[in-house]
């Protein structure tokens, strides 16, 4: 169902409730388009994306990581 944004504000229990039961709802304001959904339903969409910690966690684990191999140029003499 499409919502004009004064019937929305008015009914704005039943626009969510819709949108959980039955799925988006569009709401209209002068000329502009938005969609009201569940939390939920727009993780699946968009793709949950992993915590900053979550990712630290289950990157690879120190003993898989490989060495880089080392230069053999001479070290430079640091003049301060």
């Amino acid at each position: 169902m499409i919502w004009n944004l004064a019937e929305a504000k008015n009914r704005l229990s039943e626009v969510l409730d819709r949108a959980r039961k039955i799925g988006p709802q569009t709401i209209r304001r002068r000329g502009d388009t938005f969609v009201l959904m569940p939390f939920e339903l727009y993780e699946q969409l968009s793709g949950k994306k992993p915590t900053f910690s979550a990712f630290l966690l289950n990157g690879p684990r120190v003993d898989e990581l490989v060495p880089m191999p080392r230069a053999d140029a001479p070290m430079r003499d640091p003049q301060l």
